[in-house]
């Protein structure tokens, strides 16, 4: 029976615990500011949990939001700790997760394409076209 693969597993819990404790308002830092989780990739040896998250507002709000949530690390390291039962606590970093930002700019760039393409005028379809080399007249 497969039990799944457990670094997932892991990283779904931590991810799952991280966003009980900033909904709930366990750390009392004002500078995270409104944070989603995006997912949490863990190393197949369990020693390092990578937490991509997003903000919101602009890059200065986004750097104040990484600082804080550097300096709430330590708290949440132990929070995991003791909720769960792993042998080492993964030591936790928090990164910008940037894949939301290309979607948003890919969306835009083929919203512009589809803009683009309705405002160009469309071609006749009863002229015949200039460069087209079989004409009737060639026949013998």
């Amino acid at each position: 029976m497969a039990q799944g693969h457990r670094p997932d597993r892991v990283g779904d819990q931590i991810r799952q615990d991280l966003s009980e404790m900033l909904t709930r308002g366990a750390v009392r830092d004002p500078g995270i500011g409104f944070i989603t989780l995006t997912s949490v990739r863990v190393s197949p040896d369990l020693q390092v949990a990578r937490v991509f998250y997003t903000s919101l507002g602009d890059a200065n709000a986004r750097s104040e939001t990484a600082r804080a949530l550097e300096r709430a690390t330590p708290f949440f390291r132990r929070q995991i700790g003791s909720r769960l039962r792993l042998r080492r606590v993964p030591t936790i970093e928090f990164r910008f997760d940037e894949t939301i930002q290309h979607q948003d700019r890919i969306e835009q760039i083929l919203r512009d394409l589809r803009e683009e393409e309705t405002s160009r005028p469309s071609p006749v379809a009863s002229d015949p076209d200039p460069t087209d080399a079989s004409h009737d007249d060639d026949k013998d």
